[in-house]
């Protein structure tokens, strides 16, 4: 019996950590597209978006964790928004990092996911992503958040336990391309907000408040990283 376990674990240890063929061009490029459709038209963009504060609001708690203070919860709404609540100085190095890791989270997040793909670590990034999910379901303190985090993880934990190879991979690409396409476009948005002289509290111009650094600078800081992860998440995807 315990040759059999160590036999599962050596086995399981395998299948996580372990390579995967890379899926066909086609299906990185469908891959692609697929994402596109999604981000692009308003109206989809409108439902799609969710995933985005999802990880949004994942960076800000992960960040604030990491830093050393002391997160109370997150809140994710019905109308894309979100809300992480941690408790520290409010002001310092902790307090700067965990503000910028929202809109920053999505397109670093597509960039390491393409990393691993590129690598081979179909798997393994498809068991990260579950776990990521499950530790952030623990702070979610609202309803509308606990569903949307209940469903997306149970989409990844039904594909990484009950799909075919080809199906997974094409999910871990689509997924990745979603993170690195819909990690570009908040920050347009956030932008067209604040011309239009709305988003006062935005994550800007909080940046703004406590660094005395302009919130233009700050929003040029979240195009830079959003652009620059899907162009090297992207040369990583399609093998170039």
């Amino acid at each position: 019996m315990v040759s059999n376990a160590s036999a599962s674990l050596a086995s399981l240890w395998d299948e996580v950590f372990g390579t995967q063929p890379e899926p066909d061009t086609w299906v990185v490029v469908a891959t692609l597209a697929a994402a596109l459709a999604v981000v692009v038209p308003q109206g989809l963009w409108r439902l799609s978006r969710n995933a985005v504060t999802i990880a949004h609001e994942g960076g800000h708690g992960l960040v604030a964790l990491l830093t050393g203070r002391t997160l109370t919860g997150i809140r994710l709404h019905s109308d894309t928004s979100g809300l992480t609540v941690s408790r520290g100085k409010p002001h310092g190095i902790g307090m700067i990092l965990t503000a910028a890791a929202g809109y920053t989270a999505p397109p670093l997040l597509g960039l390491g996911g393409a990393a691993l793909l590129g690598a081979g670590r179909i798997t393994l990034l498809l068991w990260l992503a579950t776990a990521l999910l499950v530790a952030m379901l623990v702070m979610i303190r609202n309803a509308y958040g606990v569903l949307s985090v209940l469903v997306t993880g149970g989409t990844f934990v039904v594909v990484s336990w009950l799909a075919g190879p080809q199906v997974q991979a094409a999910f871990a690409y689509a997924v990745v391309w979603f993170l690195l396409l819909g990690g570009v476009r908040p920050a347009f948005e956030l932008q067209a907000k604040r011309a239009r002289g709305g988003a006062g509290d935005s994550d800007a111009d909080q940046l703004s408040r406590l660094t005395h650094v302009p919130a233009a600078l700050w929003l040029f800081l979240f195009h830079a990283v959003s652009l620059c992860a899907v162009l090297g998440g992207g040369r990583w995807l399609l093998g170039l």
